[in-house]
């Protein structure tokens, strides 16, 4: 897995709830957070148009806040308590997967899944939460993330169901295993986005990566670069990305990647020596349409970002002496142009 957010998917695809099953349970008990009953919808739709954003796997660029909240198809029904009168023969599973796209790379998939059989889930769902807070069971910080859940009964109607809770406020063990117990068939699926271009992959780039030099001078964190500052380098992997008009001047602008590889030897000669630099960085507040980030090939040592037009600044990350700023030129922004 390469660092910077691309496979933030590891851990929420797929149906299983992964996670630590705690012994010694606890009595169960109805506790204030039990919701009370579900609202029942007379009319299943679809994935698409009733949890557009279930499962998000998209990845969030280094230096970012993270995804902005989702924008929902509409308000979505209260979950709760299956009412006796609703009698549930089908579960659906709105969610995403990443898969390879068909030119290369990886695209991430929104998929709808349905299952039938689903006796086990019904019962487990009608257990009670347990009771939270006992003193001899250590809670871990494991987040567990279910899938997004339906049921749906033989008239299409169909309703967002309560999981009840252990001690630690987590999916009872009983729930987390009869969802790992279905075996759904899926009924739709449609592409919602790019995660990694054949381009990136093959440069060892990631798809989208933050300006760190904007936001870094944004927040007026980085200090000056001195003499003997710059840390030395093996061989450097360069990675160019474009800031959309709608992100420049943002707090954390992200760029998607235009182009990018192994750095020539012959220019990382030329490019270091420039990147030692002690001017300082001009007093400019022009966003970088375009910036490039250059990273040891093992993945490991400084980093260096080089606003490519604009401001023309660059930043060293290095983890012994923090953020340091110094000044580019147009000869430094043209050894890191396409080869």
């Amino acid at each position: 897995m390469r660092s910077g957010g691309t496979t933030l998917v590891a851990a929420l695809l797929g149906l299983g709830l992964c996670g630590l099953v705690m012994a010694g349970c606890a009595g169960t008990v109805n506790t204030p957070n039990d919701p009370g009953p579900a609202e029942i919808v007379e009319k299943w739709t679809s994935c698409a148009q009733v949890a557009p954003q279930a499962g998000v796997v998209l990845p969030v660029p280094p230096g970012s806040d993270g995804p902005a909240a989702p924008t929902p198809a509409g308000v979505e029904p209260r979950v709760g308590r299956i009412d006796p009168a609703f009698t549930p023969v089908a579960a659906v599973l709105c969610g995403r997967d990443v898969v390879p796209g068909a030119a290369g790379g990886r695209e991430e998939v929104a998929t709808e899944r349905r299952a039938g059989d689903i006796g086990p889930l019904v019962a487990a769902l009608g257990l009670a939460d347990e009771e939270r807070g006992r003193g001899d069971i250590a809670c871990t910080a494991d987040m567990l993330v279910p899938p997004w859940l339906a049921l749906l009964d033989d008239k299409g109607r169909w309703l967002r169901p309560y999981l009840p809770t252990d001690v630690c406020g987590k999916p009872r063990p009983e729930v987390r295993a009869a969802l790992d117990g279905l075996r759904p068939t899926t009924v739709d699926s449609r592409t919602v986005g790019l995660v990694e271009s054949s381009a990136a992959e093959t440069a060892g780039c990631e798809q989208r990566w933050s300006d760190m030099v904007w936001v870094e001078t944004t927040l007026g964190r980085p200090g000056r670069v001195v003499p003997g500052a710059t840390p030395k380098a093996g061989p450097l992997r360069l990675c160019v990305y474009e800031v959309p008009p709608s992100e420049r001047g943002g707090g954390k602008p992200a760029g998607d990647f235009v182009y990018g590889g192994p750095l020539p030897p012959e220019r990382q000669a030329k490019v270091l020596p420039a990147l030692a630099t002690t001017r300082p960085a001009a007093d400019c507040a022009t966003p970088a349409s375009r910036f490039a980030v250059l990273r040891s090939l093992d993945g490991g040592g400084p980093e260096w970002y080089v606003e490519l037009d604009a401001c023309r600044r660059f930043l060293v990350v290095a983890p012994p002496g923090g953020t340091q700023l110094g000044q580019g030129d147009a000869a430094l922004a043209g050894l890191l142009g396409p080869s």
